[in-house]
């Protein structure tokens, strides 16, 4: 992965290190301030770096007190929250990116909101994100994130980027 924004062609662009739990869990409380009906939030990152975890600290921030498995083998979960339903995808076991148009992603961005881990499977079958968010990991604690994204989200993820 490109531990840089050269990749992205958003409007906003930052890095941010991320050097504790509690510094991932503080990102995902930012997100969650800021979702709305329709978003989009793209999680990205290899095998432990932290896509769940964000999720998790999102689902948290929104209210959500239940246990949050991760939906590796169900695709899917459903979470009602106070101000927003969300559902919480992970496509790693996704094979042919066709096997997306079922799972209900454009009905879960009418209803609310919906995260996504492990994007890049879809290919080009997901509509545009309004959040992508890559994680990389530095060491055994420390991730970097690399946010990028419609414009009101440089304001509600205002940080130290590096």
């Amino acid at each position: 992965m490109v531990s840089s924004c050269a990749r992205f062609s958003q409007p906003f662009c930052g890095v941010l290190a991320l050097g504790s739990l509690a510094a991932t869990e503080a990102l995902g409380a930012k997100i969650a301030g800021g979702l709305e009906r329709g978003d989009l939030v793209l999680l990205e990152g290899d095998l432990g770096a932290g896509k769940t975890t964000l999720a998790r600290a999102i689902l948290k921030g929104l209210g959500v007190s239940e246990a949050v498995p991760s939906p590796t083998f169900t695709l899917v979960q459903h979470y009602e929250t106070g101000r927003l339903a969300v559902r919480h995808y992970d496509l790693y076991r996704i094979e042919n990116p066709r096997e997306i148009d079922e799972l209900g992603v454009e009905e879960a961005l009418d209803e609310g909101a919906a995260l996504i881990e492990w994007p890049e499977r879809a290919g080009s079958r997901l509509p545009d994100g309004t959040l992508h968010v890559v994680l990389e990991m530095t060491n055994e604690t420390a991730r970097t994130a690399i946010l990028s994204g419609v414009s009101r989200w440089k304001n509600l993820l205002a940080g130290p980027y590096v």
